[in-house]
């Protein structure tokens, strides 16, 4: 197989970090100013309707909590790998709790076996996803579907989801699945294929409750357990099988 990335020296990647500076995601910043906007106008006609009794304070409280957690959700927080060597290394795509640790067959690019884990994110999760682990992406497909219940088995499969095929410096392919939920309307990938992506690099972004699936070479070591937290970009779900035991 030919040599993917140009940048490998001596079998290794030098990494590169191209990480964004943004504090809070700006696929949030309507919502945040739309919400905050229905915030203060309903807070002041209870203001003047009630003026500021109990009600009124009980309703500061409560839309308090609840922005903050929007804000919480939109949070895009700068993250680098603790590690200098991300050879082989597969980290979690997203925060979130490991549901589904499995051998599968998949036929939408590979027609083989593979071993799948996936990750549920919740309302209370940071949103932005990451790549999980260095290479070259090879395509990127996005597929219009239904809006199941992110953690269901089916939701992998029949929910809209976006695909990002990636392929290592030594040939394998890594297969990163953002699925849509019952909330989650909204998608956004960032990566390109023909473009070298790097862990410690944003891939895309979903609102509002969702997961992501990623497919390995069977024989990689998976690092995490069943209902194990993770940490998108430094938790390390796996790692992948040495070359000389993968198959094209």
């Amino acid at each position: 197989m030919q040599p993917i990335c140009e940048h490998t020296q001596t079998g290794m990647r030098k990494r590169i970090r191209k990480i964004k500076n943004i504090r809070l995601h700006r696929e949030g910043t309507n919502t945040l100013i739309y919400t905050a906007i229905g915030i203060v106008v309903l807070g002041a006609l209870l203001w003047y309707g009630l003026g500021a009794g109990i009600v009124f304070h009980a309703y500061v409280c409560i839309m308090a909590i609840i922005y903050g957690i929007i804000i919480n959700f939109f949070r895009c927080p700068i993250r680098y790998f603790n590690g200098d060597d991300t050879e082989g290394i597969v980290v979690a795509p997203c925060d979130g709790k490991v549901v589904v640790i499995e051998e599968v067959t998949e036929d939408d690019y590979f027609h083989d076996r593979r071993l799948m884990v996936s990750i549920f994110m919740s309302l209370y999760n940071v949103h932005a996803n990451w790549f999980p682990v260095d290479g070259k992406v090879k395509q990127v497909y996005h597929q219009d579907g239904n809006f199941h219940k992110a953690w269901l088995p089916k939701a992998s499969e029949e929910n809209e989801h976006a695909d990002i095929l990636i392929e290592t410096d030594d040939g394998q392919e890594v297969l990163c699945r953002q699925i849509a939920g019952a909330v989650a309307r909204r998608i956004v990938t960032y990566a390109k294929a023909g473009e070298d992506c790097y862990i410690d690099e944003h891939l895309g972004f979903i609102k509002f409750g969702s997961r992501v699936d990623v497919y390995l070479p069977l024989g990689s070591k998976v690092c995490v357990k069943m209902g194990q937290s993770t940490t998108g970009d430094q938790t390390v779900i796996a790692t992948l099988p040495e070359p000389a035991t993968h198959h094209s």
